[in-house]
């Protein structure tokens, strides 16, 4: 009786990367409930983790080659309801770096690549995120992580300040420079696309 045969990567369902994509989908629900209730340092470390298993299943299935269809739709979904969540909530409080516009910014950006992807996929074109758009993700994270730090653990931010350093200004500068970012890798992304878009791709699939 011959072995069943294994399916390729690429068909594979319950693999580590995709639990970890769906584990950090309840991490980020569990993750809005925290900051909805204002427990900021328990929402603080549930973020940092949930940012850090995005970074842990994409090196997982790179090396270990269980790259697959539902891991590329999941891995993307869940990073955009992580970050997108996280800059709606925090733009909704008053005094945070992270305004209202700037969570515009970073929704109508992932809601157009989106978009884009889906119809470069179709195509049969490549579509991996480029250095801008790997970038932009540290820069969100990283905005995010400062504003959620210095909410849920204000001691030690002010420890940080009499030492001459000012998280209010970091914390500026990190959402103005993950804006600035993701408006450019969007932009990036369309230009890239654009071929394709207007029809003018030779190699694209009907």
């Amino acid at each position: 009786m011959s072995k069943r045969s294994t399916p390729p990567a690429t068909d594979l369902v319950w693999t580590i990367p995709n639990l970890l994509s769906a584990a950090r989908m309840i991490l980020s629900i569990v993750f809005f409930v925290l900051v909805e209730r204002q427990d900021f340092a328990a929402a603080t470390v549930l973020f940092l983790l949930a940012a850090t298993t995005d970074w842990v299943d994409g090196w997982y299935a790179r090396r270990f080659n269980q790259v697959s269809r539902l891991g590329r739709i999941l891995d993307p979904l869940v990073d955009k309801v992580l970050v997108c969540g996280a800059f709606i909530f925090l733009a909704a409080r008053p005094g945070t770096s992270i305004l209202p516009w700037m969570a515009v910014v970073v929704v109508v950006r992932e809601l157009v690549v989106t978009a884009v992807r889906a119809e470069m996929e179709r195509a049969g074109r490549d579509f991996s995120a480029g250095m801008a758009g790997k970038l932009k993700m540290v820069l969100q994270c990283a905005a995010v992580a400062v504003e959620l730090g210095r909410l849920g653990f204000p001691s030690l931010f002010r420890g940080i300040e009499a030492g001459g350093i000012q998280a209010g200004a970091i914390a500026s500068v990190l959402a103005w420079a993950a804006v600035i970012l993701t408006a450019y890798s969007g932009a990036e992304y369309v230009v890239k696309a654009w071929p394709v878009l207007t029809g003018r791709d030779p190699l694209a699939r009907s």
